[in-house]
């Protein structure tokens, strides 16, 4: 067996504030997705299908629930001599006094561990997005172009740009160009191709811009990286991707791309893609088949096993574990592990994490209300009241004390705490 020439390090080990609840004891990289995986499991699939072996996850906020899913690596055939899986999680020392800064100085801080296996190619990838790539084909454009730098692109409309790193490519071939410029998140975007935090570098450049960075006071890839790469002239290349990719830094963001996976000719196909996630994690694997019951209805969905289903449920996604009894309605929704929806219970456009139960006659979120900002999320550990109406866009904190809630009513975009 031949060592590998490719370490990929994987940027999973942060939240946002944007996703609100559903980061708030778990990285975004760990949130659940699809009914059964973590959106982590994308670039790990995509590694296993690319035959990129030797893998190393820069982890730091609330590490337990990511370490805990990735386990041995097993589940993405990541055991071998020359291959596995790293967890690398923040630390001190006499020579760097600092927890991670920014993802370019997470990378920085383990480059004892990079030297150590001395790659051909470093591929820094996010690890909270969704979309199938075989990194093969953009390893071969970065090493025909004799490229420092190749990042991945995806066309955008002007709309959209600004909320990205956007970058303008030469038209140099179908595959991809040089890059002409780049811009993080800027206001009014020249270029239309947002950046998919998917990077390929010569290790020798990236040791040196690392260590230049170091003299900065930001340590961001798109931010300083890649920016100072383009002012020393330096052969940056824009890979040109033109498949699905789903975005999930938000909560309308992660909704939609969850919806994505639904409908007759849906975007996402996790079959097609060959997803993989760890079923030992959470017991996935013992779970009994989803049982539908005499009552029980499911349109345009998805339950996995270990549901159990005697109400309505319609355009949603079921964890296992969820219980949806007889008389109870489900809409344009996700339910995390463990949910229990009681008899009466309307819920619509609601994302509610783990171990939530909903009780009788209940009313989450509001039907036809389909604009940004009015998915309502439910944090995990709680139990709404019996009868409780909550609107559209609210936000629910975990694990509430029951003389928290409200005696009957929570008004549209109230957060609850």
């Amino acid at each position: 067996m031949l060592k590998p020439s490719t370490l990929a390090m994987i940027l999973a080990g942060g939240r946002v504030d944007e996703l609100g609840v559903l980061t708030h004891y778990r990285p975004k990289s760990a949130v659940p997705f699809g009914g059964f995986a973590r959106v982590i499991d994308f670039p790990l699939t995509n590694l296993m299908l690319s035959g990129i072996e030797l893998i190393a996850i820069l982890s730091q906020y609330r590490s337990y629930s990511l370490i805990n899913h990735i386990g041995t690596g097993a589940a993405w055939d990541m055991i071998g001599r020359y291959r596995g899986i790293s967890i690398l999680p923040p630390f001190k020392d006499y020579e760097s006094p600092h927890w991670y800064r920014g993802s370019a100085d997470a990378v920085y801080q383990n480059l004892d561990f990079v030297r150590y296996h001395d790659p051909e190619e470093i591929l820094v990838l996010s690890g909270d997005h969704v979309y199938s790539m075989d990194y093969r084909k953009m390893i071969r454009y970065h090493n025909e172009q004799d490229a420092d730098l190749t990042a991945a692109f995806l066309e955008v409309t002007p709309g959209e740009a600004s909320r990205f790193g956007v970058a303008e490519i030469a038209d140099d071939s179908a595959e991809g160009g040089r890059l002409l410029s780049y811009e993080e998140k800027p206001r009014h975007p020249r270029g239309r191709w947002a950046s998919l935090t998917v990077l390929c570098f010569r290790p020798a450049v990236l040791y040196e811009m690392l260590r230049l960075n170091q003299e900065s006071d930001s340590y961001e890839f798109g931010r300083d990286i890649i920016p100072m790469m383009m002012e020393r002239k330096l052969n940056v290349h824009g890979y040109k991707f033109d498949g699905y990719w789903g975005y999930t830094r938000t909560v309308d963001e992660y909704w939609q791309t969850s919806m994505d996976l639904l409908g007759p000719t849906p975007r996402i196909d996790m079959e097609k893609w060959g997803l993989r996630t760890n079923l030992e994690h959470r017991n996935i694997r013992d779970c009994q088949p989803a049982k539908i019951g005499r009552h029980g209805m499911l349109d345009n969905s998805m339950a996995y096993n270990g549901c159990v289903v005697d109400g309505l449920v319609r355009n949603s996604i079921l964890f296992p574990g969820v219980r949806v009894e007889k008389g109870a309605e489900v809409v344009d929704s996700i339910l995390f592990f463990n949910n229990r929806v009681r008899s009466g219970a309307r819920l619509c456009r609601v994302v509610s994490d783990v171990n939530t139960d909903f009780g009788r006659d209940c009313r989450v979120g509001v039907p036809g209300v389909d604009t940004p900002g009015n998915v309502t999320v439910i944090g995990w550990n709680n139990r709404v009241p019996d009868s409780m109406v909550i609107g559209s866009g609210c936000t629910v904190y975990p694990q509430l004390d029951p003389d928290r809630w409200p005696r009957n009513h929570m008004v549209d975009q109230e957060v609850l705490k």
